[in-house]
């Protein structure tokens, strides 16, 4: 068995591993019905998959900020500050400025992104 995970390759090889054990154990009648020699092996497969997840799939922290969010969902909209602007209702240059932290968001804008462009309205609280 490997000692560490180097790639997608053996992630996946892992993961396989670590389902086997789990489809034994859950069709078996539970985890006590795995050998010692299992569960020792489920537990050091499951610690190389989480610390291969950690380290290898770096997944990106969440935008901290209002604008950093609206930044990343039109990103993902694949849309200009223009067409932004268009789609909320809002005036271009009043964007830029909030978009670039030279303007708070204010109601109309807050209220805009979440109705439009459907970002979770508890998120916008947490931020403002």
């Amino acid at each position: 068995m490997i000692d560490k995970i180097r790639n997608e390759k053996q992630y996946s090889d892992v993961m396989s591993l670590i389902e086997t054990h789990i489809t034994k154990a859950t069709t078996g009648g539970g985890f006590h019905t795995l050998s010692k020699k299992e569960n020792a092996e489920l537990k050091q497969l499951s610690a190389m998959a989480e610390k291969y997840e950690d380290q290898a799939l770096k997944i990106m922290p969440l935008p901290v900020t209002v604008p950093a969010i609206v930044s990343q969902k039109m990103q993902e909209m694949n849309v200009t500050q223009n067409k932004l602007a268009e789609l909320l209702g809002l005036g271009v240059a009043k964007l830029s400025l909030i978009l670039n932290g030279k303007r708070k968001p204010d109601i109309p804008f807050l209220k805009a992104i979440h109705e439009k462009l459907g970002i979770d309205g508890n998120l916008i609280l947490e931020r403002v």
